[in-house]
């Protein structure tokens, strides 16, 4: 069992910058794939970003591809998401995820979820 808690969100202007973090429960941390989704009012939760467990191998929606940047500290058991030169779009709830296995972006195959966290990019 993994518990998730993110932090770090917040208000932001348009084309500044935030770093998401992510703290996990657990003695398994580094076999678990991580994943960052985001969901905005009335749509539906959709994927950022991922990293393997070893944190190798990451992977980006082309919405944020150049962007945004995940990284994990295993021994921390941290994962975090640096998030630069934000636009409104960027705006929404943003939830860490864990699941056992290879990466995918369909967000039903993550088995454990934080409670997110609010960011919003505004003027």
């Amino acid at each position: 069992q993994v518990q998730l808690v993110e932090s770090g969100g917040g208000l932001e202007h348009p084309g500044g910058s935030v770093r998401l973090s992510c703290a996990a429960s657990g003695r398994t941390f580094s076999s678990y794939t991580m994943g960052w989704f985001r969901q905005a009012p009335g749509k539906e939760r959709e994927f950022v970003s991922a990293i393997s467990t070893s944190g190798r191998n990451t992977y980006y929606a082309n919405s944020v591809k150049g962007r945004f940047t995940i990284s994990r500290d295993n021994a921390k058991n941290m994962v975090y998401l640096q998030m630069n030169s934000l636009k409104p779009e960027d705006t929404a709830v943003y939830y860490c995820a864990a699941r056992q296995g290879q990466f995918i972006v369909t967000a039903r195959g993550y088995d454990y979820w934080g409670q997110g966290t609010q960011v919003t990019v505004s003027s």
